[in-house]
């Protein structure tokens, strides 16, 4: 799909003008409500341009909805970019003219804080500065008030010490009541950071572990995730462009990670791609294209043209799995399924087993296996248990429903077999964990799996579990392990090192990580503006998180000596 403009059923960021964000999918034909600040079709913003700013107007005579204006960056700046000199500045846009009620008296001053109109009255009441009550002020909103410019330019106008106010003070005066009361918003396109942050500061963020962006960033970067190369035929699938991954965050690791392999949104391309010649298929694949035709001419007709249209790949048989063997990411989860409910964002149904084609990056591109499949893969029945064969005199004999099960029973096998195979097989480019199991068990199983030089980064709410984990690659515990060896290790070969058991004294091989460390970052927000940027000092609480950063090192087999005759050179006296 297009990132430039929006399309339909895409999900996008709204971000309103109390600074809070709207996270919704741009359903057609329907309305999108934004609470006080109104509601509009969303045909009117279907096709248009990322990061433009509308404003809600109010409903036209004879109208049921409300049309939007889309404000110019001149209009956006007026206030920020506002002369200090006296000078009032040009303001683009509708001119708003609030005429004064019987016996009313009025003080109006421009941006730069210069007294425009007066009033004569000469008494203040300093407990009633504000003198528009708040019946008028809900009256004026259920009005519309020419979308909330005209009740802004009231509440100015009331003020009765609004002359005594700075430029500073009026202009923060009114960006208050602007939040507030003004209807605008702007569209922005839906990315990690911002869903990140959103499930942060307004959705439960233990779901996340409390990551923060920084820390999501640093864990992409320290563990070196990029784009891993095109697969093909030539290329062997055990080099490079292979991460591996332990995210109990709902997928948000996961999809941070996507994203900078770049196989976390639909390419344009593909979804216009043709459907691929047919190919010279089995008769299990004959069957199974069959049993997806409709039964009744008239289904086809009664579809809309977006079913009709949907095109079909080709299978050449049940084992034909569609995993690439370059650029993937390989999810290890817990449970039966993995917990990948924050990539519906990003139009990806982790549930779905039978993809739609043409596919979604991550359905080629992510791989699931559960800890019980990579530990001891006998022990589960998907892996293990191979449905039997049957002949095309059988599968033609069968319901649609049997063949069905049949199939689907099959691939279901042939996915498995591949991911638990080619996992256990190691040789990954890379390690990213986010997780609330103990860090020092994770690594007894994943580490193995890392090829030499391999990054790590494992992130954690607090820091007691990183440092019990680096206290095992200590220089310590490491001379330890050279000098005086456990005795449990005699006679062990390098690779059965590597998949050691350990003991109260040495959990791990020390031997295996090296630059290990652990760090944090937080950024701050500033405000920025003419003569008055300063940090924000109020911001969110919650965890910090850390970072434990590390190098998969292979250890050199045997004991090093250094041999030779070095003769010391005598120094000349002068």
């Amino acid at each position: 799909m297009s990132r430039e403009a929006v399309q339909p059923d895409q999900w996008v960021a709204l971000r309103l003008p109390n600074e809070t964000m709207r996270i919704l999918q741009v359903v057609p034909n329907t309305t999108i409500s934004l609470g006080k600040y109104g509601s509009f079709p969303t045909n009117l913003i279907i096709e248009r341009p990322f990061h433009l700013t509308y404003e809600v107007q109010d409903k036209r005579e004879g109208e049921t909805f409300s049309r939007l204006r889309v404000i110019s960056a001149k209009e956006l700046n007026a206030d920020i970019l506002a002369d200090t000199s006296g000078e009032a500045p040009d303001a683009e846009g509708e001119d708003v003219v609030v005429a004064p009620a019987d016996g009313e008296e009025m003080t109006l001053v421009d941006e730069s804080g210069e007294v425009l109109v007066r009033s004569n009255r000469e008494i203040i009441d300093d407990t009633a500065r504000q003198t528009l009550a708040t019946e008028e002020i809900e009256e004026l909103k259920r009005k519309g008030a020419s979308a909330g410019k005209e009740l802004i330019a009231k509440l100015l106008l009331s003020h009765t010490a609004i002359d005594q106010k700075t430029a500073y003070s009026l202009a923060k005066y009114k960006l208050l009541k602007t939040k507030k009361y003004i209807r605008r918003f702007t569209v922005l396109p839906l990315d990690v950071p911002q869903l990140g942050q959103w499930l942060l500061e307004e959705r439960d963020s233990s779901k996340i572990l409390e990551m923060r962006p920084e820390l999501m960033a640093l864990a992409g970067c320290w563990a070196d995730v990029h784009f891993g190369g095109v697969p093909c035929a030539e290329t062997d699938g055990s080099q490079g462009g292979r991460w591996l991954v332990v995210d109990d965050t709902g997928g948000l690791l996961v999809a941070a990670m996507a994203e900078r392999m770049d196989i976390l949104h639909r390419k344009p391309e593909e979804e216009e791609a043709p459907e691929p010649a047919p190919a010279e298929t089995s008769a299990a694949a004959k069957e199974e294209s069959r049993e997806e035709q409709p039964q009744d001419a008239s289904e086809t007709t009664n579809r809309p043209p977006a079913q009709t249209q949907q095109k079909k790949r080709p299978r050449k048989s049940d084992f034909d799995v569609p995993y690439v063997s370059k650029n993937t990411l390989t999810l290890i989860h817990s449970n039966s399924q993995p917990n990948l409910v924050l990539l519906k964002y990003f139009n990806y149904d982790n549930t779905n087993p039978n993809q739609p084609y043409p596919y979604h990056p991550l359905a080629t591109n992510l791989m699931p296996i559960s800890w019980l499949q990579l530990l001891a893969p006998e022990e589960d029945e998907a892996y293990v248990n191979n449905p039997p064969e049957a002949t095309p005199e059988e599968l033609s004999s069968w319901k649609t429903n049997r063949r069905g099960n049949y199939h689907r029973k099959r691939r279901r096998w042939a996915r498995i077999r591949h991911v638990v195979d080619t996992t256990r097989a190691g040789g990954f480019s890379g390690l990213a964990v986010a997780s609330t199991m103990d860090p020092i068990s994770i690594m007894k199983t994943t580490l193995p799996l890392l090829a030499g030089g391999a990054p790590v980064a494992i992130y954690s709410p607090s820091i007691e579990p990183l440092t019990k984990l680096a206290d095992c690659f200590s220089v310590a515990r490491r001379a330890a392990w050279v000098s005086n060896s456990p005795p449990e290790i005699e006679g062990k070969t390098a690779e059965e090192l590597e998949r050691w058991e350990g003991t109260a004294e040495f959990p791990l091989n020390p031997t295996l990580l090296l630059g290990v460390a652990i760090q944090t970052s937080r950024a701050r927000r500033w405000q920025v503006l003419p003569g008055r940027t300063h940090p924000i000092m109020m911001g969110r609480g919650g965890a910090d998180g850390f970072l434990l950063t590390g190098w998969r090192a292979i250890p050199v087999e045997g004991k090093i000596e250094a041999r030779g005759k070095f003769k010391r050179r005598k120094m000349e006296s002068s």
